[in-house]
């Protein structure tokens, strides 16, 4: 998926989950910046362009153990001990993002270091994946106005 799938579900789960949380000021940034957080591991993706990811990309594949259930786990469970309120934003964004590469012919590794492999047949940037964008945009307007009319 492209990143802008990738933060459109993102903004989706932050707005749905909203109503549930006690910060989401907190809650909502998170899940946006931890849906972008597996692709630190390609120098080709909108957050692995930067160079403070180089090290990560030298020594992890793309779609590895960076893109599995597993890190995404091992990760949120470490936060949860230091900074507890951004462990569940920052799982969800995470996973979510998992979830949707999960659909493309690259798939994803989902327990790494298990070979098994969760694949599909949307290409990345291809009319699937741009359907699944706008389809998401859509239901972030829906949610935003919902939350809104709420408010007011």
């Amino acid at each position: 998926m492209i990143w802008k799938t990738h933060l459109a579900i993102g903004l989706a789960i932050a707005l749905y989950f909203s109503d549930y949380v006690n910060k989401p000021l907190i809650f909502i940034p998170v899940v946006l910046i931890s849906s972008f957080f597996p692709d630190i591991d390609s120098r080709f993706s909108y957050i692995g362009k930067r160079a403070l990811f180089r090290p990560v990309q030298w020594t992890a594949s793309h779609r590895g153990i960076i893109h599995s259930y597993t890190m995404c786990i091992a990760l949120s469970l470490l936060i949860a001990f230091f900074l507890p309120v951004l462990a569940l934003p920052f799982f969800l964004g995470y996973s979510f993002h998992l979830f949707a590469d999960s659909f493309t012919p690259q798939g994803i590794k989902p327990f790494w270091p298990l070979k098994a492999v969760s694949k599909g047949v949307v290409t990345t940037g291809g009319k699937i994946d741009k359907a699944v964008f706008y389809t998401f945009v859509l239901i972030d307007i829906v949610l935003l106005a919902t939350i809104l009319y709420t408010l007011f």
